[in-house]
């Protein structure tokens, strides 16, 4: 017992300069960076809460807006100017915007809202769509290929649904997924042709050397079936929710 006494009292006390240092300071940076990064995230995330209506004129949107907005189905509406409502699901809200479809002051005013977007909801015309393919899968590309809409999830929403002669979301996911394979081949030849803007340069869609496909794009795109006239629009109304 003397001997473990003797030996207890010769150790020596610890001295603060003999300590290393390093972990604990590394360890306190990567915490200090993963909270900042969280923070930042939050307050990028908090800044997102509209949801744009947009697509061509004669769509639905704005009767899909007073449906949502004021509980009520327009027998004419065409909008000349963005409209601006509170969307609200119990206690939480989000603002819903409806950007007019006329590509006078379509830009104009997607140009306004699109950093402030959550969500974006391309309305298609479900009956009409064939015959516009064109104009809109132009229209929706440069939607998509925005860099302000990277952070969004989109809803291709397939108005009309009531008419007998509507596309059903599948066909009409066919239907654009080629033409917008078309849209990038001619986009992509344009920016070949006047050369490289690195500043503005825009997004390039898909996966290069394959044939254009929304699974191959860094927004989550889905398909949905509605009718506003029928205010069928549980598919909607559910998807924002789910992200209030």
């Amino acid at each position: 017992m003397d001997k473990l006494n003797e030996n207890t009292r010769e150790k020596h006390p610890v001295k603060l300069g003999e300590i290393n240092l390093t972990p604990i300071v590394i360890a306190l940076l990567v915490g200090f960076i993963i909270v900042a990064i969280f923070v930042i995230l939050r307050r990028r995330s908090a800044s997102r809460r509209d949801f744009l209506l947009t697509g061509l004129s004669e769509a639905g949107k704005s009767a899909i807006f007073m449906q949502l907005v004021h509980g009520k189905y327009p027998e004419t509406f065409t909008s000349i100017k963005e409209n601006v409502g509170e969307y609200r699901s119990g206690n939480v809200s989000g603002r819903l915007v409806d950007i007019p479809g006329h590509y006078r002051v379509r830009d104009k005013c997607f140009e306004l809202y699109k950093r402030n977007a959550k969500g974006i909801i391309f309305v298609v015309d479900s009956v009409t769509v064939q015959k516009d393919i064109r104009d809109v899968a132009d229209t929706l590309y440069t939607v998509l290929a925005d860099s302000a809409t990277q952070p969004c999830s989109v809803l291709i929403l397939c108005n009309k649904q009531d008419l007998t002669t509507a596309k059903s979301s599948q066909v009409i996911k066919t239907l654009l997924e080629k033409e917008l394979n078309t849209v990038r081949d001619t986009r992509s030849r344009k920016l070949q042709s006047v050369g490289d803007d690195e500043v503005n340069k825009p997004i390039i869609l898909g996966k290069p050397g394959r044939d254009f496909e929304f699974a191959h794009i860094s927004q989550n795109v889905q398909f949905f079936e509605s009718s506003a006239k029928d205010t069928e629009l549980n598919n909607l109304t559910g998807w924002i929710d789910r992200m209030l």
